[in-house]
């Protein structure tokens, strides 16, 4: 039970190389749920009874599952829907320029379609907003709920819809915090919650007092676990495994058996995540080349059967940073505490360097000038994605100077080939998805999350010859650099015939979201290298590359700014986050759904009239 799914584009690369708000408007229903996993009372005429319940953060979410909601489907006859508590709204599109609501709608499209080819109908959306990526579980929570919504609203809908689907088994993420998705980490263990929760009459009551829903306990609850590696071929199908970290089974499902149709499960789920494209999706190959032989399962842990939490040791870790010691004490809440067995990795020692002070402030124009930057370099190395196949096609290093209250960077880049050249007006955002650098700085050392830190991304191309561009993205603004670090200068040069670039910016210490604290400044480098025309990541480098290392500002190195004070007065301050969510009401396709099924959109509350619903 230890995804390591990156979020956006280069997700299409590490696919290939492990083979890969209460709304307004509710439905009439008149559906009646039953107790403890017993078939309901009408022999599952049920609009919205389903055997399996899949539950996510993000469409695409369950795209490496669906082989096994295939096949359970063909072969168990055991039908599965979908609940996505967001549509996306904070990820990549690699396809156009929309984002925010526009870019959901069309990820909901996406993912209908996507399911659809394994005979899934129904996807239940909860109307939630996707920000950005972190790995901060207990944030997402805080967005998610945020006021005047109560801090259990999400938790309140997914047990509605566990009440309405009545299924016997639930699928969902790990909830486990390193190097994942925070989005991720908060559908599982939502899903956890609302699975032991749904058959308690005392868990909101309301929806059984007034909207004449009836307790009902699952039977088994599943996460997804894609990291685990267990035996290749048709070997893995159906074995249980104890997972080493958890000491939990871990359940393969092999891919390689052949649908009715004939092609692989494999085949067919590689059709419908070719349907994403607007996480880039589409650069899949169309054919699954994988031998049958070599071929892993799909496998899940699982975390309870016959209703119940199974029982293992626990293995409790000592030294523990904040997020993950607030994800101990939620396991130990909900009395399965083995779900933090293992959960801190090993850390490294941070890496140091210096920012040395400098006489007269360097000029902004893409090259090292004699003097202006005195320090050694620091090299930036493999974190993510394809290695580079060798120092001419991806390498790059870093130098930091100051001068006053103003961080200078220089990172010079060697690269073979162009990725995409965006629209510097209107598309420098998402820098991820082509050839571009991130700085990032923690001005005190000590976040657990990137809302409180400054990470900004310089392009260093765009199209029509337009230079370079700045952004900031996952951090505590967000959008393009002239509006979110008005004194922020970036510029690049970019070699003719093609053989790299160097990218130089100006950081006033004055744009970060808090003083700096010059003994525990924290920063990483990251270079994204694309080598296509899709706007998909390829490779990724970094100065400090453990974990997640644009999101993790644990893993981040050590920057000393010698002599510096900083000015007094200076304010901290609070987070942006985006909020926009796209909404069920304005989705024919949910509208629909919910006339036939009788789910409210949004797995809100349902009206229950005098003389029925």
């Amino acid at each position: 039970m230890n995804p390591r799914k990156p979020r956006g584009a280069l997700s299409v690369a590490l696919a290939v190389a492990g083979l890969l708000a209460v709304v307004p408007w509710m439905a009439a229903c008149d559906t009646k749920a039953v107790p403890s996993g017993r078939t309901p009372s009408n022999g599952g005429a049920d609009r919205a009874h389903a055997d399996v319940l899949f539950i996510g953060a993000h469409p695409d979410d369950e795209f490496q599952s669906l082989a096994t909601l295939g096949r359970w489907k063909e072969k168990d006859r055991l039908s599965s829907a979908v609940v996505t508590i967001t549509r996306g709204e904070g990820g990549s599109n690699a396809v156009g320029p929309e984002e925010g609501a526009a870019l959901g709608m069309i990820r909901e499209t996406e993912e209908r379609k996507a399911v659809g080819i394994l005979g899934i109908r129904d996807v239940y959306y909860l109307d939630k907003p996707d920000f950005w990526y972190t790995l901060n579980a207990p944030l997402t929570g805080s967005v998610w709920n945020r006021k005047p919504q109560r801090s259990t609203d999400t938790l309140e809908r997914l047990v509605r819809v566990i009440r309405a689907t009545t299924p016997k088994t639930v699928v969902t993420m790990d909830p486990r915090p390193f190097n994942q998705h925070g989005a991720h980490q908060q559908a599982g263990r939502l899903a956890a919650e609302a699975f032991t929760m749904a058959g308690d009459p005392r868990a909101f009551p309301g929806q059984i007092a007034e909207e004449n829903y009836q307790p009902w306990t699952p039977v088994r609850l599943l996460t997804q676990s894609w990291g685990f590696k267990g035996p290749l071929g048709s070997q893995c199908d159906g074995k249980r495994i104890d997972d080493e970290n958890t000491g939990l089974p871990v359940l393969g499902v092999w891919p390689g058996e052949r649908s009715s149709g004939g092609k692989t499960w494999a085949q067919l789920e590689r059709d419908a995540a070719r349907t994403y494209k607007t996480q880039g999706f589409l650069s899949l190959p169309e054919e699954v080349a994988t031998p049958l032989q070599e071929m892993p399962c799909e496998w899940f842990t699982v975390v309870a059967e016959n209703g119940k939490a199974l029982q293992v040791k626990e293995r409790a870790q000592s030294g523990l940073r904040p997020q993950y010691a607030e994800f101990r004490d939620w396991a130990r809440r909900m009395k399965m505490p083995w779900l933090a067995n293992d959960a801190q990795p090993g850390y490294p020692d941070r890496p140091s360097t210096t920012a040395p002070e400098v006489a007269k402030a360097p000029v902004v124009n893409g090259t090292a000038d004699p003097g202006e930057y005195p320090g050694a370099p620091v090299e930036l190395t493999h974190w993510e994605g394809a290695r580079c196949s060798s120092e001419k096609d991806c390498a790059a290093d870093a130098r930091f100077a100051r001068h006053g209250d103003d961080l200078y960077v220089l990172v010079h880049v060697t690269d073979d080939k162009k990725g995409a050249a965006l629209d510097g007006k209107s598309d420098c955002k998402r820098h991820w998805r082509t050839d571009s650098v991130e700085i990032d700085l923690d001005p005190r050392g000590r976040s657990d999350d990137t809302s409180t830190t400054f990470k900004a991304a310089v392009l260093p191309f765009t199209a029509n010859g337009g230079g370079a561009c700045a952004e900031r993205d996952g951090d505590n603004r967000q959008g393009p650099a002239y509006s979110t670090a008005p004194g922020m200068v970036a510029a690049s040069t970019v070699t003719e015939p093609y053989r790299g670039y160097t990218v130089e910016a100006k950081l006033p210490l004055a744009d970060l979201p808090a003083p700096v604290d010059p003994d525990r400044l924290s920063a990483n480098v990251l270079l994204f290298d694309s080598d296509t025309q899709d706007k998909t990541g390829h490779s990724r480098l970094a100065w400090s590359p453990f974990g997640s290392a644009q999101a993790d500002p644990y893993v981040w190195g050590g920057l000393s700014l010698p002599g510096y004070v900083p000015p007094p007065g200076r304010p901290t301050h609070p987070a942006a986050i985006p909020l926009e969510a796209a909404q069920s009401e304005h989705s024919e396709a949910s509208r629909k759904q919910s006339e036939r099924t009788g789910v409210p959109l949004g797995c809100g509350p349902r009206r229950v009239h005098s003389t029925g619903l």
